[in-house]
């Protein structure tokens, strides 16, 4: 009696799970095939932090202001200041560096920002995988080239 109540329990679960492979047979798949196809970023999200260029001249938007730095949490971002020592007398980054292992994407850098629109900001890149943590730390020249193609 007891071998009947197990063969009977087994073949309902084998029929269960079949139906439930059946029923999602035909429904639209859910993934997607990474390398080909990528899902859109949502609209609030925070990728990585770059910094602005002027379009015309191609300069750093950056005036070394130190803000980002102060503000930064986690002490993601170094920066050290220079001076141009022509005429104006204006000041600029020397070395900007920003840490995306360490870095928490809060965005009190991008709030911070006295340039009119803004020198550091996140933009929609969230592939940034790497091999070493040396290779997560972007230097200036970097985050310039990635900033180039945000909007």
């Amino acid at each position: 009696m007891n071998i009947i109540k197990i063969t009977a329990n087994g073949i309902y679960n084998l029929i269960l799970g079949m139906w439930t492979t059946v029923k999602y047979l035909f429904s639209h798949a859910i993934t997607l095939q990474y390398p080909k196809e990528r899902w859109p970023m949502p609209e609030r999200s925070r990728g990585v932090v770059v910094l602005t260029t002027d379009p015309e001249t191609g300069k750093l938007k950056c005036i070394a202001c130190a803000m980002c730095v102060k503000t930064c949490p986690t002490s993601a971002i170094t920066m050290e200041p220079e001076t141009d020592e022509t005429g104006k007398k204006q000041r600029y980054p020397k070395v900007f560096q920003v840490d995306q292992g360490v870095c928490i994407f809060c965005g009190l850098c991008e709030e911070v920002c006295p340039v009119k629109e803004k020198a550091i900001k996140f933009v929609n890149q969230y592939e940034f995988s790497v091999y070493t943590k040396q290779e997560l730390i972007y230097d200036m020249e970097k985050l310039a080239e990635i900033g180039k193609g945000s909007k």
